[in-house]
């Protein structure tokens, strides 16, 4: 691959490694040295139990200084509000139920009911029975305080005792540092300047607020423990119900959705919505906004989350599955890193946009009224802010250098000297795309790739035996595809480029017949980013900024060249010789990173024939959304038949994978699907039927405009709107897939 040009010399904060009681300061992107790989009394808890068995005084007296609270153990000077005394969760509970927008939303309901119940001719108008209807009245709002107070406890964080949560500290961190053995480590800098923040908050009795990317469930629990450690108030974590499984769950419980496909998913509105109405509404001044990116080197729930995207249905947490899918006594996982943004004013942001969409200067107070258009659009923009805010801190963990280059391969596998270069190649490029990658100062690549092979394990990565050089393949690809979405965001735009150019690359020939004019590249790029806009974060500088950026960097990494007019107009745009005499590894890299989610959507959109009605049936027909979706996991191409099927028979996907008919495995998965689905939905090629009843479910059908013709036979005919998107999504495809249908389709 090609070697770009070195980046700016930039300076980095050293690291902290929190490992149980010990806090080190590191060089950035510290990497272990061998010397204390064989110390396992440093590094190693599981040898840390082994002498609790050989002297239990010892392990006693180290809990008794947490129970106790010896030193910074104590936890009695931190940075924030009281918290952690008698009478903490009942104050909280009668804070939130005396609330003004509670207590009239309780009178409405309750006003309501004593309406419904008028109706239904349960309660007559009388001069006798006003009496009646006010004791009714009140019976009814406090049935509603009852269930507001059953809820509002389960959702409260209780934080009654100290000396509780000081043994919690030292039983979690021994827990998850056994797991995760390299420990936690931070940015010194990041950790001193939100201490800072902290202490400026506090003061103005202002919250700070942690939105962080959510990969695993260890995620608020490491977030919990480095603000233990650093003397930060511990976060109130949003309560949810799928961890809130007895004697933990209070602790555990969190809010949104994991990534199940390792890169980071479209922003969550609803607490976001709460967080700007309170600074709107002015019943909050300001809000301190802290975006926070964890990566580890390995995640401990990805097998559950691959069963997931293939369809198997979520199943509710208890603790001995959290306890026994950690393997806790056993598993080495490397090491877990947390990054924080720089804090930000939620009321100055809000300032800033709002006075980019009105001509005069708004302040954000009580008397600020926002429409609901603008509202969606703060709200879209604050939610977007968050996304590359965590992007731009994020640490590329060398298990994901790994699954990036094994999953960008042509062939089965690769050597040990060439897996070396290409991550040296892939960690510089990241280096240059102002990325960061952790564990290489001062460290071979070699070793840091053998203690990354060794985390990932030979579920994920397997040695071939009885070679001259060790040679390394993919076991699982799904799964590893996981780690390999961890760097896609860095190169997003390079691989819309190349995948668009490939268009004309696949058509073969010579260089001449594989050029693109620049118009066509625009359009093109124009179309992928549409198509795939719900899963990636762009630049926001626009489509016509970045591609010329993006151009101008292929150009210069040596990948394209390109001819320019008299007035440096770029006029058309080709591989560049230097790039063919390379085989081609730096443009089909690029490729290789998009190419899953074409086939992905292109599978969507195959399955959408499916909801073509027959010829000569009269009406609409509206099909079950989810069945829809999970019979686009089953969908087969005949390359024999030359039928495009929709067969409950074929197990997931399987079938059109192991015949050829897809490149990628982890296409034939349940999120991607979701989101080609909504992408379909909001192009209008669907229309969808929701009922305010969650338990009937979502219906779809084609749009009227979308909907292919039939032959005389009854086969779909090869054009219309439908056939032409497909085939446009089909173009960027890689080479070796089947055409869609060649003579008709038949569903």
């Amino acid at each position: 691959m090609a070697s770009p040009k070195p980046p700016a010399p930039t300076t980095s904060a050293p690291d902290l490694e929190i490992l149980g009681d010990h806090v080190t300061l590191h060089p950035s992107s510290y990497v272990e040295p061998e010397s204390r790989k064989d110390d396992s009394s440093d590094r190693n808890l599981v040898e840390h139990m082994a002498r609790f068995r050989e002297s239990p005084l010892d392990f006693l007296r180290e809990v008794s200084l947490h129970v106790s609270g010896t030193g910074w153990r104590a936890y009695d000077d931190f940075i924030g509000q009281p918290v952690f005394y008698a009478g903490f969760s009942e104050k909280m509970k009668a804070a939130v139920m005396n609330t003004p927008m509670l207590v009239a939303k309780l009178d409405e309901l309750a006003e309501k009911g004593i309406h419904a119940e008028k109706l239904r001719g349960m309660l007559r108008e009388s001069e006798g029975n006003t009496q009646r209807k006010d004791r009714r009245r009140q019976e009814i709002k406090n049935n509603l305080k009852d269930v507001a107070e059953d809820l509002t406890d389960k959702m409260i964080c209780k934080m009654e005792s100290r000396r509780f949560i000081r043994g919690a500290y030292y039983l979690v961190t021994q827990l998850l540092t056994r797991a995760y053995h390299q420990g936690i480590h931070v940015s010194s800098e990041e950790v001193l300047r939100l201490r800072n923040v902290a202490e400026v908050a506090a003061k103005n009795k202002q919250s700070l607020i942690f939105l962080p990317c959510h990969r695993s469930h260890i995620d608020y629990v490491a977030l919990q423990l480095v603000c233990y450690r650093l003397q930060i108030s511990l976060p109130t974590v949003v309560a949810g119900e799928n961890l809130n499984f007895p004697a933990v769950g209070w602790f555990l419980q969190h809010a949104g959705t994991r990534s199940r496909t390792g890169k980071l998913l479209p922003p969550k509105f609803g607490i976001l919505g709460f967080l700007l109405d309170s600074v709107l509404s002015g019943r909050v001044k300001d809000a301190i906004i802290c975006p926070v990116s964890t990566q580890y080197d390995k995640v401990l729930e990805t097998p559950g989350y691959i069963d997931e995207l293939l369809g198997n249905p979520k199943s509710k947490e208890n603790l001995m599955d959290f306890l026994s899918a950690s393997s806790i006594l056993s598993l080495k996982l490397g090491r877990v890193d947390m990054r924080f943004h720089e804090p930000w004013s939620l009321k100055t942001f809000l300032e800033e946009q709002l006075g980019k969409m009105t001509t005069i200067s708004q302040q954000v107070d009580a008397k600020t009224s926002t429409n609901s258009n603008q509202r969606i659009r703060l709200l879209r923009t604050m939610g977007y802010k968050v996304l590359s805010d965590i992007n731009a801190v994020s640490v590329v963990m060398p298990t994901s250098l790994i699954g990036t280059v094994l999953l960008t391969l042509r062939g089965r596998g690769i050597g040990k000297s060439e897996l070396v270069r290409r991550c040296d190649w892939l960690k510089d490029r990241i280096s240059a795309k102002g990325g960061r990658v952790a564990h290489f100062q001062g460290a071979p690549t070699s070793d840091v790739i053998d203690r990354g092979l060794e985390v990932l394990g030979p579920g994920l990565v397997g040695l071939v035996d009885g070679l001259p050089e060790e040679t390394f393949y993919a076991v699982d690809r799904f799964e590893l595809s996981f780690y390999r979405n961890m760097t896609i965001h860095l190169f997003i735009s390079e691989a819309l480029v190349c995948v668009a150019m490939y268009t004309r690359v696949k058509q073969g020939g010579g260089p001449a017949n594989q050029r693109i004019s620049y118009s066509d590249l625009y359009n093109h790029v124009s179309f992928l980013s549409q198509l795939f806009r719900g899963e990636f974060i762009y630049d926001t500088r626009g489509l016509s900024t970045n591609l010329e950026r993006t151009v101008k960097g292929l150009e210069d990494d040596g990948v394209i060249q390109v001819e320019r007019t008299s007035t440096d107009s770029i006029t058309m745009v080709e591989l560049s010789e230097t790039e063919r005499l390379r085989g081609r590894e730096d443009f089909d890299f690029y490729c290789f990173l998009l190419w899953p989610f074409v086939e992905a959507t292109w599978l969507g959109v195959v399955s959408l024939m499916g909801l073509t009605p027959p010829r000569d049936l009269e009406g609409d027909i509206w099909l079950d959304l989810k069945e829809a979706q999970e019979k686009a996991q089953l969908v087969r191409f005949n390359k024999w038949t030359q039928v495009c099927e929709i067969l409950i028979v074929v197990k997931l996907g399987k079938t059109l994978y192991h015949q050829g008919d897809l490149s990628y495995f982890e296409a034939v998965n349940k999120e991607s699907l979701k989101n080609a689905y909504q992408r379909f939905h909001e192009e209008g090629i669907i229309l969808l039927s929701k009922s305010r009843d969650s338990k009937i479910p979502t219906t779809v059908k084609l749009s009227r405009e979308w909907v292919p013709s039939r032959d005389e036979s009854g086969a779909i005919s090869q054009c219309g709107k439908l056939w032409e998107f497909t085939e446009m999504i089909a173009q960027t495809r890689r080479e070796g897939q089947v055409p869609l249908c060649d003579s008709g389709t038949e569903v």
